[in-house]
């Protein structure tokens, strides 16, 4: 099964990546573009069952703990639709 991994900075935290982007865009014609956040995003093919509570919490272990710095970012884990061993 394969989880998905969104993480961005926290609101408040300093996105220069971002503001260079949102720079560019404007110098580009895409003044509409008013803020621009940059992230990371994850793919993780997962071999364990996920309607267990144990393999989610696992899965969460690993983001939190190894896929994030919970000082300054959040996470978003997009499941599988239908998880099945």
């Amino acid at each position: 099964m394969v989880v998905r991994v969104f993480v961005t900075l926290k609101p408040g935290v300093l996105d220069p990546q971002g503001m260079t982007i949102q720079k560019a865009l404007s110098t580009m014609g895409y003044p509409q573009a008013a803020e621009v956040r940059q992230g990371k995003y994850f793919e993780i093919q997962w071999n364990g069952d996920l309607n267990r509570n144990d393999e989610r919490e696992a899965v969460e272990s690993v983001v939190s703990q190894v896929l994030s710095n919970p000082v300054i970012e959040s996470y978003r884990i997009e499941w599988p639709r239908e998880p099945h061993s």
